[in-house]
């Protein structure tokens, strides 16, 4: 496990929602102890399940001949002598080392407040209201760890501010700013897992060892029953979270009680991708393995729903919010849908890559601007204004394969994205750097989408 180095997922989070100065964290060790002794009883809990549960997934991948999500990642690529563990270091690892390494916890606090007296690490410590927040799923021998980098476009700063450990391997993260308890707007993030709950944490809170609140029960046996692969926050209607998952279902959770309101489970194959339209509120676009593009209306709980059938697993998809009856669809074989969901065949499609396209950006501010990102490294661009898109840039982002790609709320130009690349695996990227980029798109009016 010690050649892992590799970032899964990566999420822009826009200006001026977090805290300039976050609240730092100080456990007794009473206080300690008992969130260890906590996270034991949800160890053992676990385990009794998941070792029923991975004999039945193996014999089901085996009859099915699906792809598990160690394999959809390339896990076994890294060190193949070493068994691949559901969960890496986390709390529950600190649980299971013992007092030695609780201890070390606040010998390294210690340091930290030592080190953060001075006045650059207290400059660095503030956040500005032209800061871009980045989180960042990293995942580098036994650790899990969500890296909260500061981005500042003006500045051109970039560094990280702080991290969490978290208990399971990160699949996806969706940014929201709806905490139940507290009525004013908050600075949250959901974490879909290889585990089957979805954790929400206070990204204003420094050295969290805890969740703020999660959604599902793997003990009670309410939620996914499988990785948690999407999420999507409603930014309407603030308190509904939809979530897809290995398991085959889309979820919409209800995030006031924390349980589920709804379950889809017409897919045959791992949901993958899923987002909420821009303008119907309640119109949801979901992606599958099974090569299905599915649109529900979330206000039918009868799953009402049309669907559109493309070649391959469906890997990202994404409403265009300037033709807000079309949305694109990229698949594991590099290509890319455009789809009227008014009519049965898709507008156009184009080989974009040689192998799955893992990232898909329709701006929702320059006309014509399509950006898709690959496990073949490469980033490209390509204008769509006149009908099929024309290829204008590509780059390759030096990160190994590309995991996943985000986009600033701010700045349509401006990327970020993960990779494997064991000793350079984020990177951010501003297109307007490269001239023909410059050239094509900017002298466009950039439109405002409201809603």
């Amino acid at each position: 496990m010690e050649n892992i180095n590799f970032v899964p997922c990566v999420c822009f989070v826009k200006r001026g929602v977090a805290k300039t100065n976050p609240d730092k964290v100080q456990l007794t060790k009473e206080e300690l102890a008992e969130i260890i002794n906590k996270a034991k009883e949800e160890i053992d809990d676990k385990s009794e399940n998941e070792n029923s549960d991975a004999e039945m997934a193996t014999d089901e991948n085996k009859e099915n001949g699906t792809t598990t999500m160690e394999d959809e990642f390339k896990l076994e690529d890294y060190d193949k002598n070493k068994e691949l563990p559901s969960s890496v270091l986390g709390i529950g690892s600190i649980a299971l080392i013992g007092d030695a390494e609780t201890e070390s916890y606040f010998n390294k606090r210690d340091r930290d407040d030592d080190v953060d007296d001075s006045d650059s690490e207290a400059e660095d410590d503030i956040i500005k209201s032209d800061d871009n927040l980045i989180l960042v799923g990293h995942v580098e021998g036994d650790s899990s760890i969500l890296e909260v980098y500061i981005y500042n476009e003006n500045e051109g700063s970039l560094y990280v501010h702080h991290d969490l450990l978290l208990p399971t391997f990160p699949l996806c993260i969706e940014w929201l700013d709806y905490d139940p308890s507290n009525p004013k707007p908050g600075n949250l993030c959901a974490i879909g897992t290889m585990d089957t709950e979805i954790e929400i944490w206070d990204l204003d809170i420094i050295d969290c060892l805890e969740p703020a609140f999660k959604l599902g029960s793997k003990k009670k046996k309410y939620g996914h029953k499988d990785a948690v692969l999407d999420l999507a926050w409603n930014k309407n209607y603030h308190h509904i979270m939809a979530s897809g998952s290995a398991d085959k279902t889309v979820k919409l959770w209800d995030i006031d009680t924390c349980k589920v309101h709804t379950t889809f489970s017409h897919a045959t194959d791992k949901i993958q991708t899923l987002c909420w339209h821009l303008l119907e509120h309640q119109t949801l676009l979901v992606g599958s393995c099974d090569g299905y593009a599915r649109i529900y209306d979330c206000t039918q709980a009868n799953g009402t729903h049309k669907s559109w059938k493309v070649s391959g697993e469906i890997e990202k998809t994404e409403w265009d919010a300037q033709n807000p009856f079309c949305f694109g669809a990229s698949t594991n074989e590099g290509e890319v849908y455009y789809i009227d969901c008014r009519v049965e065949n898709p507008i156009w499609q184009i080989k974009a890559h040689n192998k799955e396209v893992t990232g898909l950006s329709i701006s929702q501010v320059c006309p014509g601007l399509l950006i898709t990102a690959s496990s073949d490294n490469i980033v490209k661009t390509w204008d769509t204004k006149n009908g099929t898109p024309q290829l204008i840039s590509e780059k390759d982002m030096k990160i190994g394969d590309i995991q996943g790609m985000t986009v600033c709320p701010e700045n349509t130009f401006v990327i970020a994205c993960g990779g494997d690349n064991k000793s350079n695996n984020f990177g951010v990227w501003d297109l307007r750097n490269e001239e023909r980029v410059q050239n094509v798109f900017g002298s466009r009016n950039l439109v405002v989408i409201s809603g």
